[in-house]
């Protein structure tokens, strides 16, 4: 399903979110840094993609790292899926982490992540004294697996 998207370009050399092929869900992300940034082992920076967008109302953008860029060069987004709600007119920006133990570069107009657009609900939350019972009940973490 495609709709149309309104893209500002915030600095004149930002690239446009492409799709790398016809069935791709996330359609990538470009560094707009005016040059190479370093980000250190342990490090997170805050990487400019030069561009604003106008998600329509019931969509979200949810930012996700590129499986590339993350298994190959331990970069990925500090906090792991970044949310952009369909209000949020400001630039799109990437918390890049990395996770490995060198020094990594990233070039201008490199792909540092993904966009996937997704409709959402929002709840209207009820106050009660009790929940319905459910078979597993209140059982947390590790508690539907196998024993």
């Amino acid at each position: 399903m495609k709709f149309e998207m309104n893209i500002k370009r915030l600095n004149e050399k930002a690239i446009i979110p492409t799709y790398g092929s016809e069935f791709a869900a996330g359609a990538d992300l470009y560094a707009c840094e005016g040059g190479e940034i370093t980000i250190e082992a342990g490090e997170t920076r805050l990487v400019h993609t030069g561009i604003a967008m106008e998600i329509p109302e019931g969509l979200v953008g949810l930012v996700y790292a590129r499986s590339g860029l993350a298994s190959k060069r331990g970069l990925a987004p500090a906090n792991k899926v970044g949310v952009i709600d369909s209000d949020y007119r400001g630039e799109i920006m990437v918390a890049l982490h990395n996770h490995g133990d060198k020094a990594q570069t990233v070039a201008d107009g490199e792909r540092i992540a993904q966009i996937v657009f997704t409709p959402y609900h929002t709840a209207e939350f009820s106050v009660v004294e009790e929940l319905s019972d459910t078979v597993r009940g209140v059982g947390g973490f590790g508690s539907t697996g196998t024993k």
